[in-house]
């Protein structure tokens, strides 16, 4: 293949992708936000849903895999699905509208919309990666590997400037009376059209292969009778070397090989999904721990004063630890002589996460020292004031919560108090007239007789005395980081004193210690997400490509399965639940490399090439782990990046 025609040609795929992870990412951005904020679910709902929206989409690779293999070929099955994905980013913009129906009818379309990106994003995912691998002929394994990581990085091109943008359209530009949720996931639409329209530009200049036929339904009728033969088989039968053997009067044994190729991957796949676990945890636990945590420093810019900056800054660091590992990391440790093969780079990349969680764990125990939580569903938070200069006794009836009289407030001492205060922006009239008050430009109107605006604060009766006590029951937001400020106002002579009391204080861990826990992440998805996709791409039949990626992809999934296990059903405080993902993985991880240990790795390009008959016997196949061994040992420092 001419090396001119490939860049020309790849610069299609690369751009369909880089829009594509765009419209997803750019979606999944604002999230967990659009079930807290506009759906009105509770974190640990907004958090199950999430992860199950997430799993769907890793599930879905399958279905893809089986069309494409099997059915229109990969070519095809892009674009077909492609257009699902659109309709399902355009069912869910229409159900971010508040106009259009109730909150049940937003609901439903948002779930629909949800379900149809997953088919589209999941039917997709196994099928662009290897259609671009397609591309390139045998002999040009580095120009294909260069591909690789150009492709990756379109990823997380694509990632870091949907969640710098969608979190702007949401916050900075206000439509239908609050944030443009519509707009958010409306511009992922548009995304999602031009990578469409990218992809099939370059239709005329693709290597289309053609579908292999129903290849996985001959893997499971191969399986079928193999075990069946195996059960049917007595012991004076000639022992076979592998229980696939026992299909060999049936099938042929090229096919046979390949499948025992494929299980010898899939079964190395059993314990990764503790990784993604961990992983996806990003968009949801972490995000919600950041929107607990001090911004301060984020003001110079207003698009980091979203928690959102943070989720941004994985696919940041993706884009400099890429080259730092490939042209830095991986050189050095191969003067070192070390075999960093790559699944010990993969067993590295977990301890990497565990870590990760480690640091989360101890941020998550430091913010929940000053973080006041919410009151249970049907109570609230109450705080009492006395505004008067002389001791005052609150008798609430059914309850003896305040059994000593409450001491005059300090400040207020010698001077005449309005029964009047503020929270924030709320303000509270006890007096028996309405007033009109100036906030620099804007005018606040606050009707008479404990007149308040509604945002979970209400005044409870109580029987008090002196007049000038202020009984205030209020509901701490699930997303709030900032201090809860109380205003009132008292007079002296000739003036009226503006006075503010404290009663919530602010968070003070800074979201900058977040940092660290991005960083081992992002070292721990180099190293294992990019070098364990293209190990399933490197270790499948030509055949069978697709359907082994969407086995790894079917890894994140099962990843997303534990998340909603553990969110719904552990029960435990934050900070314990971050530790416990962070020990099973470590322990994840010492089964893995057992695993990995007694792996071989093969070569099925040189299937073709060593056996043309298309069949395999006995001693070719020991041959062909001799010869993949040998290969291994000379390229193996090579960093090949693959998508997510």
């Amino acid at each position: 293949m001419d090396i001119g025609y490939s860049g020309e040609l790849i610069s299609f795929i690369v751009v369909n992708e880089f829009c594509e992870r765009f419209s997803y990412y750019g979606m999944k951005a604002v999230l967990t936000l659009y079930f807290i904020n506009y759906l009105h679910w509770d974190p640990n709902l907004s958090t199950a849903v999430y992860h199950a929206f997430s799993s769907l989409c890793y599930f879905t690779p399958v279905l893809g895999a089986l069309i494409a293999d099997s059915w229109l070929g990969k070519f095809k099955t892009i674009i077909y699905l492609s257009v699902v994905y659109v309709l399902g980013h355009i069912v869910k913009s229409v159900g971010a509208i508040p106009s259009v129906g109730d909150s049940t009818i937003h609901i439903v379309l948002s779930m629909v919309g949800l379900i149809l990106i997953a088919f589209g994003t999941g039917g997709i995912k196994p099928c662009v990666a290897a259609f671009g691998g397609d591309q390139f002929d045998e002999e040009h394994t580095n120009e294909r590997r260069k591909f690789f990581s150009i492709f990756y990085m379109s990823i997380n091109g694509g990632s870091v400037l949907s969640t710098l943008i969608t979190p702007m359209l949401r916050g900075d530009v206000q439509c239908f009376g609050g944030d443009c949720y519509a707009l958010a996931f409306g511009v992922p639409a548009i995304l999602m059209v031009i990578a469409l329209v990218v992809f099939i530009s370059g239709s005329g200049m693709y290597k289309k292969s053609p579908p292999e036929g129903n290849i996985l339904l001959d893997v499971c009728k191969c399986m079928g009778l193999a075990i069946k033969n195996r059960w049917k088989s007595s012991k004076y039968d000639p022992k076979k070397k592998h229980w696939l053997d026992w299909a060999e009067d049936k099938y042929p044994r090229r096919l046979i090989h390949e499948i025992k190729m494929v299980l010898r991957v899939l079964v190395l796949y059993i314990p990764l999904p503790m990784f993604w676990a961990l992983f996806d945890q990003q968009g949801s636990r972490w995000t919600l721990q950041a929107t607990r945590m001090n911004m301060a420093f984020v003001s110079v810019c207003p698009v980091f004063c979203s928690c959102l900056f943070f989720q941004m800054l994985n696919a940041l660091l993706i884009l400099v630890f890429v080259p730092i590992f490939d042209m830095v990391v991986y050189p050095l440790i191969g003067l070192c002589r070390i075999n960093l093969t790559p699944l010990k780079k993969m067993a590295v990349g977990m301890i990497f996460a565990a870590l990760a969680f480690g640091s989360a764990t101890l941020v998550e125990v430091n913010v929940t020292k000053t973080v006041v939580e919410p009151a249970p569903q049907g109570q609230c938070l109450l705080q009492v004031y006395n505004l008067a200069v002389s001791d005052v006794k609150l008798n609430i009836p059914g309850s003896n919560l305040f059994s000593q009289p409450i001491k005059s407030y300090e400040k207020c001492i010698g001077a005449e108090a309005f029964n009047m205060v503020t929270v924030s922006n709320r303000f509270i009239n006890t007096r028996s007239e309405a007033v009109n008050i100036t906030v620099g430009a804007v005018d606040f109107y606050v009707p008479a007789d404990y007149g308040i605006s509604p945002h979970n604060m209400y005044v409870i009766p109580a029987i008090i005395e002196p007049t000038t006590l202020v009984l205030l029951a209020f509901s701490v937001p699930a997303l709030a980081y900032s201090t809860n400020l109380l205003y009132f106002f008292s007079q002296d002579p000739g003036e009226i004193i503006l006075q503010k009391m404290e009663d919530v204080k602010a968070n003070n861990v800074h979201i900058a210690w977040q940092i660290p826990q991005y960083v081992l992440i992002t070292a721990g998805e180099v190293m294992f997400s990019i070098t364990g996709l293209e190990f399933s791409y490197s270790q499948a039949p030509a055949n069978m490509k697709s359907v082994l990626q969407a086995g790894w992809l079917l890894t994140v999934a099962f990843g997303n399965v534990i998340v909603l296990i553990v969110a719904e059903g552990a029960g435990l405080d934050q900070w314990m639940e971050f530790l416990l993902f962070a020990g099973l993985l470590v322990a994840v991880c010492i089964i893995f490399s057992i695993m990995a240990y007694f792996y071989t790795y093969v070569d099925p390009d040189e299937l073709d090439k060593l056996f043309p008959d298309k069949t395999v016997n006995d001693d070719d196949e020991d041959n062909l782990k001799k010869n993949q061994k040998y290969h291994l040992d000379q390229t193996d420092n090579s960093i090949v990046s693959t998508p997510t």
